[in-house]
């Protein structure tokens, strides 16, 4: 054991003996190698390294070689390297004997440096390195030999705290030998108070990167990074920063590896409120291989930032930014690689804004934008603003926009991202209590636009987002139903060739209720968007006006005792939408669109509604049917038929209402019969008068006094004046009045008992109209004389109307028989 004196080398076995084991040296000595195994012998051990004297730090031995193998038999392990002194360099692990394990490097003490693990012998796996002293570098791992595996690389020592070291950098994993596996590299030493991390070691050929060391909690310091993958392997994850530090990115992966992961980000500290950190980088993926997810970012102190999330690798996805606390800012979301999903938003802390979601990489999903955090309950203060949805990649779809926070008064949703080619637009979020909704954002070309988000109680609903060319509106939000003075958003505008969207519906609630949005406009060539449903006392919203060549939409239904939107304009071409049909007694029907036809009244027990007028070229609606009286009242009368609009015909009332007028050119629509009270007889409707030109409409029949027969319209330049319509048991109408150049028109035929109607005067050049004929059933009825035209004959007992007059220059009518 005397100082620096070598240890005796062990003598050979003899036939199928074991070699004998080398001597240890003395303090600083070298070791003997172990003996050579005989024939079918095992090899002798090395002998262990002495240790280095502490009094000069001397440096520890090298262990022995292993003796190698006789014939047949295993080779020896090589003996371990010596203890370093105080400050000394630990020993070199000695070499395997053929087949044999390399010798492992010893630790050193202090600041040495940990040496190197020996290669193995042939086919044996390499020594692994000696793990530093505190502050020193590891030793790496041997080779294998051939068909062996590689050591793996020693660990990184730990900084000494008082002086803030950085720890130790992982030794290298050993090379795999020829058919065998690398050795992992070894792990980075944890760093003093206020170190680094150290940095991971490298994979061997085809072995795992070292995972790179965590920074203490000391502030500032960084994490290790993530060592590279060997070809084939993947590469290390990149180490967490201390307080406030950066975080070590991922290793690449070899060819064909994965990307290591990105290290998290260290937490901000409380006491000065840092920022957390940023989560390191994903690694790239190797030819084949998947990229490592970028890392989160760190939690920030009481009051610091949200680090931001981690690159993706190419193909991986983005980190996630981490939440905010106090008021302040959730971190971003980091791009997605090629192909992967933006990293989400992280969330604020109370009252903070929340991060937007990453962008999409080519291919990929935006990242998701981050909540609002909510607002204190002490001060009431606004919760946060959603995050932005992350704009899609080409292809991809967009992230969706954040909610806003609760409590206090709340957060705008977030906007949703944009849609990228061919994607839909994302839907806006929900406002809280109070608030907007956030609006759908444009569809990208083709694509539609999204919806808007719903308001909470006493807020205002977003609209719908624009359709892209050829992508429809996005639909209206929806009122909140927690207060009742919503209105609901209105659609958003349908893009070339797309629908408008449609409108939101409106709140419910103890209060008055909220309107229906309006229907978005269609596109060229679209459909407008039907109006929202109202509630309570409130308006249907009023359908859009149809794109170029499109279709109005219909007018939104009103609720009880609401007025129902109208319908809305056809485009060029196009044909005016319905309007909204009540479903509640009083309440009239909504005009229709210009061309569309007028909505049905509702019906009940009061007064009916009147239907609503026909839009130009449409049809007025039918009245609604009169409610059942109660108890000795009389039944209450029909609503009057809406009017035709140009050309229209006019709508018929029910029971005991009014008929209404034909539209220009329109016949004029038929009386409805008159009611069967419980007390009291009432009158059957009057005929609607015919549009200019048009018939006028038959009267209606009842038990009592029926009623009169509408009279003809004028009739245009050229045209025939309407027949007067027949009458029960009343008189019939007088027949209209030529146009010029036109017939007078025909008196009305009475029924039994009645008067035959006059004809008709011509018009300027025209022809005077026929007398009516007088009722046959009731012989001693007299036809009424026609205008000075030909006298009519009246059937047995009766006499003939009196033909009516020529116009100028015109012949006279003949009477009626």
């Amino acid at each position: 054991m005397g100082s620096g004196a070598a240890g005796g080398a062990g003598f050979a076995g003899g036939a199928g003996g074991a070699g004998g084991q080398g001597g240890s040296s003395g303090a600083g000595g070298t070791n003997g190698s172990g003996g050579q195994g005989g024939t079918g012998g095992t090899g002798g051990q090395g002998g262990t390294g002495g240790s280095g004297t502490n009094a000069n730090g001397g440096d520890g031995g090298t262990g022995g070689n292993g003796g190698a193998a006789g014939a047949g038999g295993a080779a020896g392990t090589g003996g371990a390297g010596g203890v370093a002194g105080s400050f000394g360099d630990s020993g070199t692990g000695g070499k395997g004997g053929t087949g044999g394990a390399g010798g492992q490097g010893a630790t050193s003490e202090s600041t040495g440096v940990g040496e190197t693990g020996f290669t193995g012998g042939q086919g044996g796996t390499g020594g692994q390195g000696g793990t530093s002293g505190t502050g020193g570098t590891n030793g790496n791992g041997g080779q294998g030999g051939t068909g062996g595996t590689g050591g793996n690389g020693g660990n990184g020592g730990a900084a000494a705290a008082s002086d803030g070291g950085d720890g130790g950098q992982g030794g290298t994993g050993g090379a795999a030998g020829a058919g065998g596996a690398a050795g992992t590299g070894g792990t980075g030493g944890v760093a003093g108070s206020f170190g680094d991390g150290g940095t991971g070691g490298k994979g061997g050929t085809g072995g795992k990167g070292g995972t790179g060391a965590s920074a203490a909690a000391g502030s500032g310091a960084d994490g290790g990074t993530g060592f590279a993958g060997g070809a084939g392997g993947q590469g290390g994850q990149g180490g967490a920063s201390g307080t406030g530090g950066t975080n070590g990115s991922g290793g690449q992966g070899g060819t064909g590896g994965t990307g290591g992961q990105g290290g998290t980000g260290g937490s901000g500290i409380s006491a000065d409120g840092g920022d957390g950190g940023t989560g390191g980088t994903g690694g790239a993926a190797g030819a084949g291989g998947a990229a490592g997810t970028g890392g989160t970012g760190g939690v920030a102190g009481s009051f610091g930032t949200g680090g931001t999330g981690g690159k993706g690798g190419t193909g991986g996805d983005g980190g996630q930014g981490t939440s905010g606390e106090g008021p302040d800012v959730g971190g971003t979301g980091f791009t997605g690689g090629q192909g992967g999903t933006g990293g989400q938003g992280g969330n604020s802390g109370a009252g903070g804004t929340n991060g937007s979601g990453g962008q999409g990489g080519t291919g990929g999903t935006g990242g998701q934008g981050g909540t609002g955090g909510s607002g204190t309950k002490a001060d009431g203060g606004d919760g946060g603003t959603g995050g932005d949805g992350g704009a899609a990649g080409a292809g991809g779809a967009a992230g969706t926009g954040g909610t806003g926070g609760t409590t206090g008064n709340a957060g705008t949703g977030g906007d949703g991202g944009t849609g990228g080619t061919g994607g839909h637009g994302s839907t806006g979020s929900s406002g809280a209590v109070g608030t907007t909704g956030g609006t759908g954002f444009a569809g990208g070309t083709g694509g539609q636009g999204g919806q808007g988000g719903s308001a909470a109680a006493g807020g205002t609903n977003g609209n719908g987002g624009q359709g892209g060319t050829g992508g429809d509106g996005g639909q209206g939000g929806a009122g909140g139903n927690a207060d009742s003075t919503n209105t609901g958003g209105h659609g958003g505008l349908g893009g070339n060739g797309g629908a408008g969207g449609a409108g939101g519906i409106s709140g419910t609630g103890a209060g008055a209720a909220g309107d229906g949005g309006g229907g978005g406009q269609g596109g060229t060539g679209g459909t407008g968007g039907n109006g929202g449903v109202g509630f309570g006392l409130n308006t249907g919203g009023d359908g859009g006006t149809g794109g170029s060549g499109g279709i109005g939409g219909t007018g939104g239904t009103a609720a009880a005792g609401g007025v129902n939107g109208s319908g809305g304009t056809g485009g060029s071409g196009g044909m005016g939408g319905g309007g909204g049909a009540t479903n509640v007694a009083g309440t009239a029907g909504g005009n229709g669109g210009d061309g569309g036809a007028g909505g049905d009244a509702g019906s009940g027990a009061g007064a009916a509604g009147n239907g609503g007028t026909g839009g130009a070229g449409g049809n007025g609606a039918t009245g609604s049917l009169a409610g059942a009286g109660t108890g000795q009242d009389d039944t209450l009368q029909g609503g009057s038929g809406g009017n035709g609009g140009a050309g229209g015909t006019g709508g018929s009332a029910p029971t005991g209402g009014v008929n209404g007028d034909g539209g220009r050119g329109g016949n004029g629509g038929d009386g409805g019969p008159g009611s069967n009270p419980i007390n009291g007889v009432a009158t059957g409707g009057t005929g609607g008068t015919g549009g200019a030109g048009g018939t006028g409409g038959h009267s209606g029949t009842g038990a009592g006094t029926v009623g009169v027969g509408g009279d003809g319209g004028l009739g245009g330049n050229g045209g025939v004046g309407g027949t007067g319509a027949p009458n029960s048991s009343g008189q019939g109408a007088t027949g209209g009045k030529g146009g010029t150049g036109g017939v007078g028109g025909e008196g009305g035929d009475s029924t039994a008992g009645g008067t035959g109607g006059t004809g008709g005067q011509g018009g300027t050049g025209g022809t005077g109209g026929q007398g009516g004929t007088g009722s046959s059933s009731q012989p001693g009825n007299t036809g009424d004389d026609g205008d000075i035209g030909n006298a009519g004959t009246g059937p047995s007992g009766s006499t003939g109307g009196t033909g009516g007059t020529g116009g100028s220059g015109g012949a006279g009518g003949t009477g009626s028989a």
